[in-house]
């Protein structure tokens, strides 16, 4: 290989967007499920429940202590154990996804309940409301502005985890990129373009969260 070569990469577009797709599909189902099941881990962790709070803190802890990969090869294994069948390598990635977004959504979530005024809590029981109609009601709303900027910056992370469902023969973006790459012989050009695909997604990833990050500001 004399020089560089980008020619290659305009036909290899179809086939690098579908890649791409399946990259950015993984972040929004992992960014949603997970911060569902954050709130649900957070409410837990917050509860007055002491083994219900001990459990929630069990699985925080235990997610955030294995590197994601694992989990990644844990549930493609183990899923279609606890099933009896085979799901596909994207629902178990999916699964696996989810499972581990929620543990450091739930952080960002309880970090963000938690800046709430005591009053504004105290204020909704002595209205009569429940303890989730508190939440649901009175503190997430004025929490949600404050854990904005750091759920944009998780999902830039989770953006570029996903990168890692090579492991399980799936092709996201990078992956594409690494076929072309090695088929048609240009590996430098491939990787440079993926480089500054990554860059361009990731930095406007990091813009919005400092934007959310202002504004929040300003509006204090």
């Amino acid at each position: 290989m004399t020089g560089f070569d980008f020619s290659v990469i305009p036909n290899a577009v179809p086939f690098l967007l579908q890649g791409l797709g399946l990259s950015l599909g993984l972040t929004a189902v992992a960014m949603a499920g997970g911060m569902a099941l954050g709130l649900i881990i957070a409410i837990a962790r917050l509860s007055r429940f002491r083994y219900l709070a001990m459990a929630a803190a069990l699985y925080v802890n235990g997610f955030r202590a294995v590197p994601l990969i694992l989990v990644i090869f844990w549930f493609y294994f183990l899923v279609p154990l606890l099933l009896g069948r085979p799901v596909g390598a994207l629902y178990s990635v999916l699964i696996a996804f989810v499972m581990f977004e929620g543990a450091y959504y739930s952080e960002i979530i309880r970090a963000g309940l938690k800046s709430v005024r005591p009053g504004q809590w105290q204020a909704a029981k002595a209205s009569g409301m429940t303890y989730l109609q508190t939440i649901r009601l009175v503190v997430l709303p004025q929490a949600l502005r404050k854990m904005a900027p750091l759920m944009v910056t998780q999902g830039v992370v989770l953006f570029q985890d996903t990168s890692l469902v090579y492991v399980v023969s799936l092709h996201d973006f990078m992956t594409s990129a690494s076929i072309v790459a090695n088929t048609q012989n240009r590996i430098v050009e491939l990787y440079v373009f993926a480089a500054l695909v990554y860059f361009a997604l990731c930095t406007a990833g990091g813009a919005l969260a400092q934007r959310l990050n202002r504004d929040r500001h300003h509006a204090h």
